[in-house]
């Protein structure tokens, strides 16, 4: 076969897989699993969380051992990135519909602007948990890459997801998934 045929068939073969994403129903193909409806990525073997301690955005601070027992969804996030300002009122929505004692949704930032973080959340009327993460230590530890990543930490302090991207943290899928965490399924 030469080249130029070659690149044809490659070429179709390329196009047909993208074809069938395109009309595949993703509901479909994630019945059963909470975690691909959401487009989550699952984290069968996860490792403990990495233990924190960082400044809050009211003053005090927030160690990482107070969220165990909760399922925890951690979502790193910056006042720059126009996605993540886009889901926040969602993970605010999401952390309205369970019990704190349950479930924490905690937002970790390495904006230094406490005062600009503060009139965009009393703008938006969010009352979430803000971490300050100076030194993006706990960025690396959870191998945050891009904006936002959110975490999935279920109450043995275990990663069980990781989402990269922004979700509706609010929709019937999301709550699904916390639901499913909480019943202690991976």
């Amino acid at each position: 076969m030469d080249r130029r045929r070659y690149c044809q068939v490659i070429g179709s073969l390329l196009a047909g897989c993208a074809l069938l994403l395109a009309v595949s129903d993703p509901a479909q193909s994630a019945a059963g699993d909470p975690f691909a409806a959401l487009r989550v990525t699952r984290i069968t073997a996860g490792a403990p969380a990495v233990a924190f301690d960082l400044k809050s955005l009211d003053g005090g601070t927030l160690h990482s051992k107070e969220l165990a027992g909760k399922v925890v969804i951690l979502n790193f996030w910056a006042t720059w990135c126009g996605p993540c300002k886009e889901e926040m009122p969602s993970l605010a929505k999401l952390q309205a519909q369970f019990d704190p004692m349950q479930v924490r949704v905690v937002t970790v930032t390495t904006d230094l602007h406490p005062q600009g973080i503060k009139q965009f959340l009393d703008h938006l009327g969010i009352r979430l948990t803000v971490l300050f993460d100076e030194q993006e230590d706990v960025s690396r530890a959870f191998m945050v890459r891009g904006l936002p990543t959110t975490v999935l930490i279920a109450q043995d302090s275990r990663t069980v997801g990781r989402a990269v991207g922004p979700r509706a943290w609010d929709g019937d899928e999301s709550v699904a998934l916390v639901r499913h965490i909480l019943k202690g399924s991976r």
